[in-house]
């Protein structure tokens, strides 16, 4: 992906209608452009910030069905979370993968309750499913998990469910869309809806890149889009743009934030991750094999008003510790936290007051104006919300109805273009294959692939989703900084004094990860 090259195409439609204009750049919004794009459709998407700055880069970084709306009785959600997590694993072996889990068993009764509700899971997701559970002795955990407290341990269930990294995945489908035709934009603003006699016909929306005339943008200059179908992708901020189509409609949104911490990986060595059961907010905790380190989370808090970088608060970060302090060895504390994390869910309202209650199967509400939204579920059904929400506009706007293919379609990296490209760059350039930081598993090649291939324009987007140094260890992020600025400015012209600012507001930002 190349951003002139997206803005030139945007320019050569001009006055032309597209088929699809997508506001968000979150897993939702990059999901319907490629099932919009792939069955033909001509297709752009705007997102404000970066892609997956939201919402999407800030998940447990697990593809699963949900074993705790398992417990909850929510068969739909967890049928069709197994049978995406199992299309996805096949679609993005590259970021997708097996990941064993163990629940520990403390009390007589949680080995035979425990197994057998993950037998059932095993048996949903069917010819989908990575690998069958099963119950273990106390020294068989222990042998899988040997850092878990031994003190009253009678045993363990084992099942499997898919990990991946979040915000690769979101480059990685941006990709995938690019490839069959559409225009995707960061850091496009989205200033209004284009209206005629009641009807929406497309977006008003402004180019924010910074360095008008250099490689990373036109910086500042508006453009009216028209459109058969508006697609609202946009997560929390979902009823921000349904008041923007109809002020004073019935928001729908509830936030909660979830917050999740990241340990060295001594904490929990190993390839075994950890599911508690039963935290005393009634969540389940995970602890998670990621990047060489374990990323622990995560909370449930109600939110009243959703912010674009969410900060966890003092005391999500003091029960994350307490509750998985309860089953380790080694107690974490604070001086221990490599990075920690916040991110803002979509869900859905409902009557219930506790936002671990709500719905997370997704909504589409079709608007008087024709605006179609898509909102609620969650990163594992993606690309069913793409494909209901594809067909919705079909069935609503008189597009030709074309079939979906994004079942069987590859995902951009599936054929190795990513590792291909590292090593074409440190061939050209032996200088990029130097390590980042001797914390951090990542080359300087990964932040040029992220300047000319994935439409990186800032240090933060560079550390935190092209690359997720940020998420993994905040300080050694910080450190440097000041060598990716250098980077990028030289990849996309822009001088000494950019280098600077984008060296202290990322310095200022990272400063919120740090524990």
């Amino acid at each position: 992906m190349n951003r002139q090259d997206m803005l030139k195409a945007l320019a050569a439609k001009g006055d032309q209608e597209w088929d699809f204009c997508i506001i968000g750049g979150g897993a939702t919004g990059l999901g319907v452009a490629v099932d919009a794009a792939s069955r033909g459709f001509s297709t752009v998407l705007v997102e404000q910030y970066d892609f997956a700055k939201g919402t999407s880069s800030r998940a447990t970084k697990l593809v699963h069905g949900g074993v705790r709306y398992l417990q909850q009785g929510n068969i739909k959600l967890v049928t069709e979370a197994l049978h995406e997590r199992g299309i996805l694993r096949r679609n993005a072996p590259h970021l997708v993968k097996d990941q064993s889990f163990i629940v520990p068993n403390y009390k007589w009764w949680e080995g035979p309750y425990y197994g057998l509700g993950l037998k059932v899971y095993d048996w949903m997701a069917g010819e989908l499913g990575l690998g069958k559970s099963k119950w273990l002795s106390r020294e068989e955990t222990l042998e899988q998990a040997p850092t878990l407290d031994a003190e009253g341990l009678r045993g363990g269930v084992l099942y499997h469910d898919g990990q991946f990294d979040d915000a690769r995945l979101a480059i990685n489908l941006a990709q995938t869309a690019a490839s069959h035709g559409a225009v995707l934009l960061n850091y496009f603003r989205m200033d209004g809806l284009l209206k005629k006699d009641g009807v929406i016909r497309g977006i008003r929306a402004t180019d924010e890149a910074e360095g008008a005339g250099t490689a990373s943008g036109t910086g500042g200059q508006s453009y009216e889009i028209t459109a058969k179908v508006v697609i609202n992708a946009t997560g929390v901020f979902t009823d921000s743009i349904l008041q923007m189509d109809q002020p004073g409609s019935e928001t729908v949104i509830a936030p909660s934030q979830g917050v999740h911490i990241i340990l060295d990986k001594d904490f929990l060595p190993g390839q075994a991750a950890i599911l508690v059961p039963h935290t005393d907010d009634g969540r389940v905790l995970f602890a998670v094999p990621w990047h060489n380190k374990i990323i622990v989370g995560t909370t449930d808090t109600p939110v009243s008003v959703a912010t674009i970088e969410p900060r966890a608060f003092p005391e999500e970060v003091d029960f994350i510790l307490q509750q998985i302090g309860r089953y380790l060895q080694k107690i974490p504390g604070r001086r221990d936290i490599r990075s920690v994390f916040a991110g803002l869910r979509p869900l859905v309202k409902s009557s219930s007051k506790k936002t671990a209650e709500l719905a997370r199967d997704h909504l589409i509400l079709v608007a008087d104006s024709g605006l179609i939204t898509i909102t609620g579920g969650k990163w594992t059904t993606y690309r069913r919300m793409a494909e209901d929400t594809v067909n919705t506009a079909i069935q609503r706007s008189g597009l030709p109805v074309r079939p979906c293919i994004t079942d069987t379609l590859a995902i951009h990296g599936s054929g190795g273009e990513d590792e291909a490209a590292i090593r074409a760059l440190t061939a050209t350039k032996p200088e990029w294959g130097m390590q980042l930081h001797t914390r951090l598993p990542y080359l300087q090649a990964d932040i040029i692939r992220g300047v000319r291939e994935e439409l990186c324009m800032t240090v933060e987007d560079a550390l935190s989703r092209r690359t997720r140094s940020l998420l993994l260890d905040a300080q050694a992020a910080i450190e440097c900084a000041p060598v990716v600025a250098a980077l990028l400015a030289t990849e996309l012209g822009h001088d000494q004094d950019w280098e600077v600012r984008q060296t202290q507001a990322f310095g200022e930002l990272a400063k919120g990860y740090l524990a």
